[in-house]
């Protein structure tokens, strides 16, 4: 198994790092419509629809990526569209995971489709325009998710349960822990604090999320990455949930070793909107 994520994670390597540091937007646009529509595949099967519709409903998501290309959104700011993502994300957060895994059936079908149909197009845009705001930017969320996850992994491991009695979400994800949760964003702080010194040491032509933030105060830069680090927990639990209601374990096979495009990017799905909302308002 651990060859075979190896192996995996390599292909998805050298399909993706030459698409994001290419000097267009191009390359990487495209990688990421094809991932989106996956995801839109994905999405399908695991809200009750069948092979045929679950391909249809991928194929108009990665249509309705490149229809807004080429109707030039991706050059637009969209700071209302942002906000209100953004809050729909916090809210809408709260209340999924408050209903719980039993309460997801009970949402109309057509609302789930569209549901996800919404929060997937949403983070191939503002993943995009991140993109378009330069290489440095996009990195700094990126990275910002993968250290939220691994210094909650070991933070967990270290630990869990030590400090308090309670699991995160024993009935969506046993495994993660109050401790995890506060371990990744001390990671995210450190993190931001260290990469807006390095900005500012090497004088980068572009500025990262962080330094953007920081431009309007520390305290700015706090609460903003800790907000992201917590809302990316949103995010895996929300599709853990979703996972969980459809008695799936992983969101596909697309990527052997690593399950599928949801179960990589899920924490992703919220933080790109977010973000692009601080860099924005």
């Amino acid at each position: 198994m651990l060859k075979l994520r190896i192996i995996t994670a390599l292909v998805l390597l050298a399909i993706l790092l030459p698409a994001l540091f290419y000097p267009s937007y191009v390359p990487f646009a495209c990688v990421m419509v094809v991932l989106i529509g996956a995801a839109g595949w994905e999405w399908g099967r695991l809200n009750g629809c069948g092979p045929a519709a679950s391909l249809a409903l991928g194929a108009v998501l990665a249509l309705l990526c490149v229809a807004t290309w080429w109707a030039g959104w991706l050059d637009q700011s969209h700071r209302l569209l942002w906000i209100v993502s953004g809050a729909g994300w916090v809210i809408g957060g709260a209340m999924l995971l408050r209903t719980g895994v039993s309460g997801w059936p009970q949402v109309p079908r057509v609302l789930r489709l569209a549901g996800g149909m919404l929060v997937l197009w949403l983070a191939w845009l503002g993943a995009l325009q991140a993109r378009m705001l330069g290489i440095n930017f996009l990195l700094s969320i990126l990275v910002l998710v993968w250290v939220a996850d691994v210094f909650a992994y070991f933070a967990g491991r270290a630990f869990g349960l030590r400090l308090t009695r309670e699991r995160l979400a024993p009935a969506i994800s046993p495994g993660k822990s109050w401790e995890g949760v506060w371990g990744g964003m001390a990671g995210v702080l450190v993190l931001a604090l260290a990469w807006t010194w390095a900005d500012r040491a090497a004088g980068a032509d572009v500025a990262s999320l962080y330094s953007r933030l920081w431009d309007r105060g520390w305290p700015v830069l706090i609460i903003g990455v800790i907000f992201l680090a917590a809302m990316s927990v949103v995010g895996d639990l929300a599709e853990s949930l979703v996972k969980r209601s459809a008695g799936a374990k992983d969101s596909s096979q697309l990527l052997p070793g690593h399950g599928g495009v949801l179960d990589r990017v899920d924490a992703l799905l919220p933080t790109f909107p977010l973000a692009m909302m601080l860099a924005f308002i």
